[in-house]
């Protein structure tokens, strides 16, 4: 299965009031593995950006005045979306925003739905965790997702962190390959390998106290049952051993 985790940036939160793109982000990950592949623009959104906005992602409109317009990176954006599940969190809010930038483009661009399904991270995420702050900040935090170079909204950045929370959220990564360099089963490696020298985990054994307690526990189960699992396993490891 081919998904594309996807992020927007924009000038305002409503495209009827004349708002634009300015960011587009997206990474690909196949069959739950993040492929290496991304892709990122930065759009001349042709009106002022206001500061409440610049707050937000430090995007100026004086940065994006040299930068192509949406309809000159539509066509390579669709292609890179085509046939893909997109994965978007608070996804009614950037794909408005792409429908309306499709529309001003010119007669007949379509809609996203003509191009991909799409999957709502918001919307999952109220299911899971109901009543709960569901922002991305919060469920990294959930997650134990490291977001700390998250300090403005970013596009690429947002949907790389959207990839890390989405997996998570979902049982995690399929692979166990961590590396970043070669391939299986034809699918390149994740994009962020797991350092394991940087970390040393302690290992605490029981106190003799938590012993005790531990056996006067399955002393207990013993008399109601016809013996613990527990011991019957220990008694097997000893014997194997």
């Amino acid at each position: 299965m081919r998904q594309v985790i996807l992020d927007t940036e924009t000038t305002g939160i409503e495209p009827a009031a004349g708002h634009r793109i300015i960011e587009i982000g997206c990474v690909e990950m196949v069959n739950r593995r993040l492929t290496g592949r991304t892709y990122h623009r930065y759009v001349n959104p042709q009106r002022d950006v206001p500061e409440e906005a610049v707050a937000v992602h430090g995007l100026t409109a004086d940065f994006l005045a040299d930068k192509p317009l949406f309809k000159e990176v539509m066509d390579e954006f669709k292609a890179f979306i085509d046939g893909a599940q997109l994965v978007i969190h608070n996804a009614p809010f950037d794909v408005g925003f792409l429908n309306h930038e499709f529309t001003l483009a010119g007669p007949g661009n379509g809609r996203i739905s003509d191009l991909a399904t799409v999957l709502d991270t918001l919307a999952l995420a109220r299911s899971m965790r109901p009543g709960q702050r569901n922002t991305l900040d919060a469920l990294c935090k959930n997650y134990m997702i490291d977001n700390s170079q998250r300090t403005l909204h970013g596009a690429l950045l947002d949907s790389e962190i959207l990839a890390d929370v989405y997996l998570m959220m979902t049982g995690g990564q399929t692979s166990l390959v961590l590396g970043r360099s070669g391939e299986t089963d034809g699918v390149a490696s994740p994009v962020r390998p797991v350092e394991t020298g940087l970390y040393s985990l302690p290992v605490i054994n029981a106190s003799v106290l938590e012993l005790q307690a531990h056996e006067a526990m399955l002393d207990r189960i013993d008399k109601k049952s016809a013996g613990s699992v527990w011991r019957a396993a220990a008694v097997t490891v000893e014997t194997l051993q």
